[in-house]
């Protein structure tokens, strides 16, 4: 896997990018893992709904065509874009999808993060109250996200077994925009990043420890 490191890119360009490199690929083109920070930008996936952009101000509302609602990208954020050959892997699209948040979690615990899965809700989540805790979430609960923070997003499109679009991890942002929208589509989720729980590290390092991980876990 070829990791290639774009700096700081707008997000629509980045994604037509993305667009055309799986459209064009064939069954020989190496796979590649794109790494990245956006300036502020608000995404709508497929299944977007208008009405969780509650107050955009000057941000950007740009329509993709990933899975899921809404998010917000921006500065302090590692953006991993794995473009990967499912076929070649060997795997389907719920594995690739749990390899991506097993990644995540692995570079949370890296830092002495726990971070958590919460069924039907995509992404990575850490609790609140303990976040360096062991202790596993006990489900059924009345309000899944209750004491809960989103500490990573995830969004991705398969086209021709083919994967783009990815993960977003929140390293050390300026967290207010996402008082703009409902994240994810879900009403009062409170959005977290490592430096809100207490952990400093730079863009570098994180986006350095997630992509050692991912490479690893989406090459054949």
């Amino acid at each position: 896997m070829e990791i290639r490191w774009l700096g700081r890119v707008e997000y629509a360009p980045t994604y037509d990018a993305m667009r055309a490199f799986t459209e064009a690929r064939g069954a020989d083109t190496p796979d590649e893992l794109w790494l990245c920070e956006h300036p502020p930008v608000y995404t709508l996936g497929q299944a977007g709904e208008p009405q969780h952009v509650l107050s955009p101000g000057r941000i950007p509302v740009v329509q993709s065509n990933r899975g899921g609602q809404v998010t917000y990208h921006g500065p302090g954020q590692v953006v991993a874009y794995p473009l990967v050959d499912l076929r070649r892997l060997g795997i389907y699209v719920k594995e690739y999808v749990y390899r991506l948040e097993h990644c995540v979690l692995k570079t949370l615990e890296s830092y002495g993060i726990t971070g958590h899965r919460v069924p039907g809700a995509p992404g990575i989540y850490v609790n609140l109250a303990d976040p360096h805790g062991h202790a596993a979430l006990v489900w059924p609960r009345p309000d899944p996200f209750a004491g809960l923070g989103k500490i990573a997003a995830l969004g991705i499109k398969v086209s021709r077994h083919c994967t783009y679009h990815g993960v977003a991890l929140n390293v050390a942002m300026d967290l207010r925009p996402f008082d703009g929208i409902n994240p994810c589509g879900y009403a009062g989720l409170r959005t977290v990043d490592l430096a809100t729980l207490g952990v400093s590290t730079e863009w570098d390092t994180a986006a350095e420890r997630l992509a050692a991980r991912l490479a690893e876990h989406l090459s054949p």
